[in-house]
């Protein structure tokens, strides 16, 4: 917008300056040439009437002008002892003016001025006068281009301050500047952004506060049905009890879940290098035990041995692999491997965790990260729809991000782009 601005600027003088200056100096050269018809004219009348004159004194007068003009002008001067060509004359050709001032008794002057010399003081007015347009249009565009950017400064705060809101950092605010109208539009933008930050803010802490809350009374109760599943012999009400205990251990897990979510989006973004080899061998070691049990199998694939660090937030990445660990495990059939692949590239590390399981459509693609999005269900399993959706804030907040596809067993792959920490970084 500001080079179509001083563009714009910058046109309009110009246009302003033909209208002006070309009528002008249209005229330039009919001027010129009759400025030179007359001074030519007047030369070669004083140098007639010296020859009129006759004497010795004249004469020697005659040749000392002649002699000066010839040397001060690109003209030459003719004296003509007889002429009987009548009245003065000038006439023009391509390549020169030729004046006749007729002298009495019968001699005459003749001047030839070649019209190069014209052409030369024409083209000289036309260059002084198109260095002085250039001149205008550059202070034009220098004083346009101030102007400009003191305009659409406010506006750049004002798009920069959008983009940082549509990256979800909910404190930024501009600084209220420029004419009225940028200043009452940045004063309702920093108020709308002000309110939002207070509602998500208030959003987060009654999730935190609600899933805190929650856990104590779900505990009690999870241990209240176990005890009267143990205490009652009827089949039946054995089964409901069971039955009520599996929903209340699926809602603990979604407000331990909720819990973790409000804590990832509540949490600075402050990293640090993070030995991801470590991480994995620890996490896999707790998981294995779960895996064993259905002879599902951990592989590791790709550069392990180049001891990937990565950047992150202090637990991030045990809770991102302890939530993408759990889905593949509950969506892996009994004797599936899940492959842990690992690349590192120049300016980032990127994790794929892949399983065996029945994958997922485009269309649940879109949705697995939102959050209390459950799959069909495919494998008899289901969590509290929350796993995915944690593991995006937390990348996110470490300045990574996170992509689903296909396996090439026909599961799922879970991408995670970290990015990369000098492994001298410590960590």
């Amino acid at each position: 917008m500001t080079r179509r601005l001083v563009l714009s600027y910058v046109i309009l003088i110009a246009i302003a300056l033909l209208a002006f200056k070309l009528p002008v100096s249209v005229p330039v050269g009919n001027h010129l040439r009759d400025d030179t018809e007359a001074a030519v004219q007047r030369d070669a009348m004083t140098m007639a009437l010296l020859l009129a004159d006759g004497d010795g004194d004249a004469r020697d007068a005659l040749a000392e002008a002649t002699t000066a003009y010839e040397r001060e002008t690109p003209g030459g001067v003719d004296v003509l002892e007889s002429w009987d060509g009548g009245a003065a004359t000038a006439e023009w050709t391509d390549d020169e003016l030729v004046v006749t001032v007729p002298a009495a008794p019968n001699g005459a002057v003749r001047i030839s001025y070649p019209t190069s010399a014209l052409r030369e003081r024409v083209l000289d007015v036309w260059q002084l006068r198109a260095l002085l347009a250039v001149g205008i249009l550059a202070v034009t565009a220098l004083l346009g281009a101030l102007a400009v950017r003191l305009l659409t400064k406010p506006l750049g705060d004002l798009q920069t301050m959008a983009g940082r809101l549509s990256d979800g950092d909910l404190a930024a605010r501009t600084a209220i500047a420029g004419p009225p109208e940028t200043q009452t539009l940045a004063l309702a933008l920093n108020s709308a952004a002000e309110r939002l930050e207070t509602l998500v803010a208030a959003q987060r802490v009654f999730v935190a506060d609600a899933s805190h809350q929650l856990r104590t009374p779900l505990t009690v109760l999870q241990l209240s049905l176990e005890n009267i599943a143990d205490g009652v012999d009827d089949t039946s009400v054995r089964e409901d009890v069971e039955r009520a205990s599996r929903e209340v251990a699926r809602m603990s897990g979604l407000v331990n879940g909720l819990l973790v979510l409000a804590r990832a989006e509540a949490r600075t973004a402050v990293t640090q290098p993070v030995h991801l080899t470590e991480l994995v061998e620890q996490r896999l070691g707790l998981w294995r035990l779960e895996a064993d049990e259905r002879d599902v199998a951990f592989r590791l694939a790709g550069a392990w041995d180049a001891e990937p660090v990565v950047l992150a937030g202090p637990g991030q990445v045990e809770q991102v692999l302890d939530n993408v660990l759990s889905n593949a495990l509950s969506v892996s059939p009994d004797g599936a491997t899940v492959t842990l692949d690992v690349r590192v590239g120049t300016d980032g590390v990127v994790l794929e965790v892949r399983d065996e399981g029945p994958g997922m459509t485009s269309a649940e693609k879109a949705r697995a990260f939102d959050r209390f999005w459950r799959g069909p269900g495919r494998t008899g399993r289901s969590g509290s729809g929350l796993g995915l959706a944690i593991v995006r804030q937390l990348v996110a907040d470490a300045g990574g991000d996170v992509v689903l596809d296909d396996a090439p067993t026909g599961g799922l792959t879970v991408r995670i782009n970290w990015r990369r920490a000098a492994a001298t970084s410590g960590g």
